[in-house]
């Protein structure tokens, strides 16, 4: 490994506080960081590490040195990239989170479409279906189905609006029968998209009015697609975009549960880490992950 090379997993290293974390973010495996950094140290004649068994520190030469060459690497960084994007060139690495019910079902044809066209580029996604902080955890674009972003240091780019169905199974219906009205839920089981044992509450609404339901239930998950089987298999309503109940709804596993009433608009969004300009290779991924959205999504009716 080059010497700037090592000198940017030294600096990750020290930004993260930890050897593990910094391998999963260089793409490294934990043994091989440790050897790069020893190796630095022993260029340079100086530690610039402390490791216990919790943590990693900077020595006050690592503390030193981490501020003389930080500004020194940002600036090839970016001189490179720039150099690139002046010449059309899509060259370089991805790093993409993305959630895991979205990721599944649509990254793998975008991604082989993607690698066609830009050989070039590497792509590394990140599948998780927590709240992702791009700029500490250094990523380069986020996917995320939500409602409009709370963090101002951040760029976004709205895509599409996802629709979200109320859904139950047949069986589930014909024990507990059909709800006519938003307060009906209350008494039925109810199916939370958190990763906490806490009820959600389900705003719904259509022309003239509006109810706030608190959905009530025994099952807390935060992943779409399993609240989607947990339904498929009886065991409550669930609130949930249609892209990840549809294939159920078609199949007749799945009945839409109040049809006329609607909840709160959430997008589909692109996020982005405050930069000044769009890299290239990240504008061109952003790009093209809009067409075959539109192209894909938008050719369905049912969506």
């Amino acid at each position: 490994m080059g010497e700037l090379e090592a000198i940017r997993t030294f600096l990750t290293v020290a930004d993260q506080a930890s050897f593990t974390t910094a391998a999963r973010l260089l793409g490294m495996t934990p043994a091989s960081v440790t050897r790069t950094v020893s190796g630095l140290e022993q260029a340079l004649g100086v530690q610039l590490l402390l490791r216990t068994t919790r943590k990693v520190s900077l020595t006050s030469a690592g503390a030193a040195y981490a501020a003389r060459v930080a500004p020194l690497v940002a600036g090839l960084v970016r001189a490179t990239e720039e150099t690139r994007d002046l010449q059309k060139v899509t060259v370089g690495s991805l790093r993409v989170s993305a959630p895991m019910s979205l990721g599944m079902k649509v990254l793998p044809t975008v991604l082989s479409q993607f690698s066609i066209i830009h050989p070039h580029t590497s792509v590394a996604i990140d599948l998780s279906d927590r709240f992702i902080d791009i700029v500490k955890e250094s990523y380069d674009l986020a996917i995320r189905i939500s409602g409009p972003p709370t963090d101002k240091s951040t760029i976004w780019r709205k895509i599409r609006p996802v629709p979200r169905l109320l859904v139950a199974s047949p069986d589930f219906v014909a024990r507990h029968g059909l709800p006519s009205r938003p307060e009906d839920l209350t008494d039925l089981e109810c199916l939370s998209y958190n990763d906490q044992l806490k009820t959600e509450t389900w705003e719904l609404s259509r022309p003239g009015q509006a109810r706030s339901i608190e959905a009530m239930g025994r099952f807390s998950i935060n992943n779409g697609d399993f609240l989607c089987q947990l339904a498929v298999a009886g065991e409550g309503v669930a609130l949930l975009p249609r892209f990840i109940v549809e294939e159920d709804m078609r199949a007749g596993r799945l009945l839409e549960i109040l049809p006329g009433w609607t909840t709160p608009e959430i997008w589909l969004t692109l996020y982005y880490p405050p930069y000044e300009q769009l890299p290239l290779r990240v504008a061109t991924f952003s790009d093209f992950f809009e067409a075959f959205i539109k192209e894909s999504w938008e050719a369905a009716p049912e969506r």
